[in-house]
């Protein structure tokens, strides 16, 4: 099979470093930045974005987790690294436990009640914290291998997945999660910070974010063991928002030529068309 991105509904706002979280056909972003912080929120049905309810507090950086209606956002930037965490009813926004550590650019992956926050940058340097939320409490999980910021994440709490960002250099590695301690995965093609992405500890899929020279639009699949090339994203973009499955991706703002109202989706291509923008297609002739 193959799979290949296609164009979605642009964003309302364009921005980058947001958070992003949900499905492909129920995604959530929230927060980052233009020239400013930015509270605003935003909801996906696999064709337009419409205003959701406004984080109480604007910030850049945050970790995500959950799904559209069950969202989580923690962390950030607001002039200094955050502790905040929030939670979304699908509706609005309401406070959450604080984390441990004031951090920015984690992470994320899991649930509501069942998330993980990785990595991330404390204001002087990139951390190997891990923490583990149940809903109502952060405490302190394993440490990952390699301190790194402006990572990626997914899967859940008890089969997490990290790859790439950035401490001296862009990093490729990839680090696994048993609820308990970290473990080697197989290395990204080449390292990437400022990247998104979504899926599982088995079946992941990393995109986008900032190589050695240039914005990045190389998508990677993984399979709980190694990294393999899948189709680039239209437009290369770093700081984007990522949600959904290896196949069914979302990928939504970041920085390209300025701050991005894009959206793309990844799907399995059918006769050269992927099939989510053919049955979409049939819809709208009907």
């Amino acid at each position: 099979m193959s799979y290949a991105w296609s164009a979605g509904g642009n964003l309302a706002t364009g921005r980058w470093a947001l958070g992003g979280l949900g499905t492909q056909s129920a995604g959530l972003s929230f927060g980052g930045a233009t020239g400013v912080f930015l509270a605003n929120t935003e909801e996906y049905d696999s064709t337009a974005w419409a205003a959701g309810g406004a984080l109480a507090t604007a910030r850049w950086g945050l970790g995500s987790a959950g799904t559209q209606i069950a969202g989580l956002g923690f962390g950030g930037y607001t002039g200094s690294q955050s502790v905040e965490t929030s939670e979304y009813d699908g509706t609005a926004w309401s406070a959450g436990g604080n984390l441990p550590v004031a951090l920015r650019t984690q992470g994320g992956a899991g649930t509501q009640t069942a998330a993980l926050g990785c990595g991330g940058y404390d204001g002087s340097n990139p951390v190997v914290r891990t923490s583990e939320y149940d809903g109502t409490t952060w405490s302190t999980g394993g440490d990952l291998a390699t301190a790194r910021w402006s990572l990626g994440g997914a899967g859940t709490q008890t089969a997490g997945l990290s790859y790439g960002g950035f401490a001296t250099a862009n990093s490729a590695v990839t680090e696994l999660y048993d609820g308990t301690a970290w473990s080697a995965g197989g290395a990204l093609a080449a390292g990437r910070r400022e990247i998104a992405g979504c899926g599982t500890q088995a079946a992941g899929l990393s995109f986008g974010g900032s190589d050695a020279s240039s914005l990045s639009a190389v998508t990677e699949t993984y399979n709980g063991t190694t990294w393999s090339a899948g189709s680039n994203l239209i437009t290369g973009r770093r700081y984007l928002g990522g949600a959904g499955l290896q196949t069914a991706g979302l990928s939504f703002g970041g920085i390209d030529t300025g701050d991005s109202v894009k959206t793309e989706e990844y799907n399995e291509i059918a006769g050269g068309i992927p099939r989510h923008a053919m049955y979409y297609a049939r819809q709208r002739q009907a």
